[in-house]
């Protein structure tokens, strides 16, 4: 579908462009919320009439964007969710999850499709994404995820988390020392000799009996 852009979008236009955009895409974002007008001779000339009126809509918009600036760098964005012993996440945080934590930890609103992410995030670890506040107003972040409040303090701390190794090396450990047979003779002996003590008692209880 041809529209014509009302305002600027990252990655692919600026305002007043006329761009080919899928149907669905005009349809379910750009027309509903005012980001695009449907090209035609009478719209044409309908922005052109509107047109410093939207620009300084646009102008407004990138300025109360630039207001926010601080808040999101500052902003602590940390997600703890379980991970598996590898450090794979048991499910993902995507756009939507870093937009929520957005306005919970910075009072910022934002849609998900501002979270410049790109593949959700599948891992613990540091990953960098950026926050599309405004086209022109974009702010590096980065995202933490971790298992535990502990393991966040630690990825702060530029620490690298590992895991896996400590976990099957203790369970190793572990059976090894089970298995040894010196231990195996230690934890028979008691039980045999008190079966041997019970037995000798049986006897002379007997003996005496008779």
């Amino acid at each position: 579908m041809k529209v014509i852009l009302t305002e600027k979008i990252t990655k692919l236009g600026n305002i007043g462009d006329t761009v080919e955009v899928k149907t669905g895409f005009a349809r379910n974002y750009l027309l509903p919320l005012g980001k695009a007008m449907r090209w035609s001779r009478e719209n044409v000339a309908l922005f052109e009439a509107k047109k410093a009126e939207l620009q300084a809509r646009q102008d407004a918009a990138r300025k109360t964007a630039e207001g926010y600036v601080d808040a999101v760098k500052n902003a602590k964005l940390y997600m703890i969710r379980q991970a598996g012993d590898t450090g794979q996440l048991y499910g993902s945080v995507s756009t939507r999850d870093i937009a929520r934590m957005l306005k919970d930890v910075a009072n910022v609103n934002v849609e998900s499709a501002q979270v410049m992410l790109g593949a959700p995030i599948k891992a613990v670890g540091v990953f960098d994404t950026q926050i599309a506040l405004h086209p022109d107003v974009i702010v590096p972040v980065k995202i933490y995820v971790a298992q535990s409040q502990d393991e966040i303090e630690a990825l702060v701390a530029g620490k690298v988390l590992t895991f896996g190794t400590k976990r099957v090396d203790e369970s190793e450990t572990e059976t090894a020392q089970a298995d040894t047979p010196e231990q195996a003779a230690q934890s028979e002996t008691p039980d045999n000799a008190d079966q041997g003590a019970d037995e000798k008692s049986d006897t002379e209880k007997t003996s005496d009996a008779e």
